[in-house]
C-alpha cells in the first residue's frame, strides 16, 4: 500500500471500496449482473451503498435454494456446488441473458459484465474455515469478445460476518481493476488485497483468459501470488493453465520431486521415472488415484538474488513440455511441504531426492527457525504416512555409489537416522542408470550459456531441441 505524507497524516493512495463502487457506478457506460451465492449479497451491497447503483446494476441475485439453483445453472455432473465449473456456468448463463434482455441498438456503447461467486463460509463447528469461487466476465470494447479473471479463495477468519465482509471487500477490488487495471495484470493481482489483511483471506488460483489478457501466462500469475505472499503453494499443469491444489491433490496418492530444473535432465527423469515405478509397485498406492508432481521452491527462484521470470517460464516451458504438473512453494523445508500435502489426503505421500537433499534434512542447521529443532521437524515430516525415495550419489574419489546404507551423518544425527532406516521410511531408489549420475543442471545451463557443445546429450529427448528453438535460458546469446 502506497503512502505519502502529508504534515502529521498519513494518507493512503488505495481508494477505499466505496470509492471503487462509486467510481464504476458513475461510469455509465459499464452495466451489468451480480449472482452471489453461499454468503449473502456482499459485493452487489458495496455498490448499492456508495450511490448510483442504478447506472451499474441490472439485476442482482442470490439462488440460495439448491433446486432454485439447479433450474437456473442446471445439475452439476459431481452434484457439488461450490465448484469452477459452477462459478463458469453462473458467470455464462448471466452474461447471456443481458445480451438477451437488452437491445444493443438501443446501448451501443455499454461494457457488459457478469460478477458471480459461489462460496461456503466457516460451520458452525469451526472445522472449516471455508472457501469459493470469485469470476468476472466482462467487456472492455463493445465489439470484442469477454474476458474473464477467474479466482479460487480460502477464508482465514473465524466468524461468518467477517468472512462475508472480506467477500464483498474482495468482489469489488476485483471488478475495478478488471475494467480499470486490466493493462497491467500484475498490479490488478496486487489489488485484491486493497483493504484486506492478507491474513484474512487467501487466493490460491487464478486464470485470465480473453482478448486483452491473450498475452498473459498464467504460469506466471501463479509465481506472483507465491512472490506476493497471497498464498504458499501453487500449481500448472501441462497446458500452461493454473490447477486448484485442494482439487488436485484431494484424497491422492502423491509423490513429489524437488528441483531446479534449470534445465530439466536425464538424471531428473530417471530420479522420477525410477522413483514412480516403486511407489507404484506399493500395495496401498492405487496408480489411479496417484499425482506426481515436480516442486520448484520460491528460494530456489531466488538463488541468485530478485526472481527472473523469463528463467522461471523457461523451466515451467521445459516440464509442461514433458506432461508434468509443476508446483512453485513457499515451503524450502520438507515437512512444511508435507504438511501441507496432508490438508488434502491421508493417502501414502513420497518424496523423491538426490542424496546431496538428504544431507540437507538430516542438517540440523536446516531447522534452526523450528522451535523443537529437528526433533519437531521430523516428528512432522514422519509422523504423517510418508517415504522418501533417495537418488545415490557417485563419488567420484572413490568411485563408490553413496546410498542409504552408507551414506555419513553427523555423528549426533547418526541414531535418528538410523530409526528411520530401519523403519522403511528411506528407501534406495534401484536400478537406476549410473551412465548418468555425473550429470548436474548447475553445469548444463553453464555450458548452454556459454556456447559449449554436448550439452544436448544430458537432456531428456526432445528438451534440447525446444531450448534452442525457443532460445530458453540465453541460448540466443551465445558467442
Amino acid at each position: 500500500m502506497a503512502i505519502t505524507l502529508k504534515g502529521d497524516q498519513k494518507i493512503s493512495s488505495v481508494p477505499t471500496s466505496k470509492m471503487k463502487a462509486l467510481r464504476i457506478n458513475l461510469n455509465a457506460n459499464i452495466y451489468g449482473t451480480f449472482a452471489e451465492i453461499g454468503a449473502g449479497q456482499e459485493t452487489a451491497r458495496n455498490f448499492f451503498r456508495a450511490g448510483g447503483a442504478s447506472g451499474t446494476i441490472a439485476k442482482a441475485m442470490s439462488a440460495y435454494d439448491k433446486d432454485f439453483s439447479d433450474a437456473i445453472y442446471g445439475i452439476e455432473d459431481d452434484r457439488r456446488y461450490v465448484t469452477e465449473s459452477r462459478l463458469k456456468k453462473m458467470l455464462r448463463h448471466e452474461i447471456n441473458l443481458i445480451e438477451d434482455r437488452l437491445d444493443r441498438q438501443k446501448h451501443p456503447e455499454k461494457l457488459f459484465f457478469s460478477y458471480a461467486n459461489t462460496v461456503t463460509t466457516i460451520d458452525f463447528a469451526k472445522k472449516f474455515k471455508g472457501h469459493g469461487w470469485v469470476g468476472i466476465r466482462f467487456q472492455l470494447d463493445p465489439l470484442e469478445d469477454y474476458n474473464e479473471i477467474v479466482l479460487h479463495l480460502r477464508f482465514k477468519e473465524t466468524e461468518a460476518r467477517l468472512q462475508q465482509e472480506t467477500l464483498g471487500t474482495l468482489g469489488v477490488n476485483l471488478i475495478y481493476g478488471a475494467f480499470y487495471l486490466n493493462d497491467n495484470p500484475k498490479e490488478l493481482l496486487k489489488s485484491f488485497y486493497d483493504n484486506i489483511d492478507k491474513d484474512k483471506v487467501e487466493i490460491d488460483m487464478i486464470n485470465f483468459s480473453g482478448p486483452r489478457f491473450m498475452y498473459v501466462d498464467n504460469r506466471l500469475m501463479s509465481l506472483q501470488l507465491v512472490k506476493n505472499g497471497m498464498t504458499n503453494a501453487v500449481m500448472f499443469g501441462p497446458d500452461g493453465n493454473n490447477l486448484l491444489p485442494a482439487q488436485v491433490l484431494y484424497k491422492k496418492n502423491i509423490l513429489a520431486l524437488r528441483g531446479s530444473f534449470r534445465p530439466v535432465t536425464k538424471v531428473n527423469m530417471d530420479m522420477y521415472e525410477k522413483s514412480k515405478q516403486q511407489f507404484l509397485n506399493e500395495k496401498k498406492v492405487n496408480p489411479e488415484k496417484t499425482q506426481f508432481i515436480f516442486e520448484i521452491t520460491l528460494s530456489n527462484l531466488r538463488a541468485e538474488g530478485e526472481i527472473n521470470e523469463r528463467d522461471f517460464l523457461d523451466r515451467a516451458e521445459l516440464l509442461c513440455s514433458l506432461g508434468q504438473n509443476v508446483m512453485i512453494t513457499n515451503y524450502q523445508e520438507y515437512y512444511r511441504l508435507v504438511e501441507y500435502f496432508s490438508e488434502f489426503t491421508k493417502e501414502r505421500m513420497a518424496l523423491a531426492m538426490g542424496v546431496n537433499n538428504l544431507i540437507q534434512i538430516f542438517d540440523e542447521k536446516y531447522y534452526r527457525d523450528v522451535s523443537g529443532g529437528i526433533l519437531e521437524a521430523f516428528g512432522k515430516l514422519f509422523y504423517k504416512d510418508l517415504k522418501i525415495y533417495m537418488y545415490p550419489y557417485k563419488d567420484d574419489k572413490t568411485n563408490e555409489y553413496i546410498n542409504s546404507e552408507n551414506l555419513k551423518v553427523h555423528p549426533r544425527i547418526k541414531e535418528l537416522y538410523k530409526f528411520f532406516k530401519i523403519n522403511g521410511r528411506m528407501v534406495d531408489i534401484e536400478d537406476f542408470n549410473p551412465e548418468i549420475l555425473s550429470i548436474f543442471s548447475r553445469e548444463v545451463l553453464k555450458m548452454i550459456q556459454e556456447g559449449k557443445d554436448g550439452w544436448q546429450e544430458l537432456l531428456p529427448s526432445g528438451i534440447a531441441d525446444m531450448i534452442v528453438k525457443k532460445r530458453l535460458f540465453g541460448y540466443s546469446r551465445r558467442k
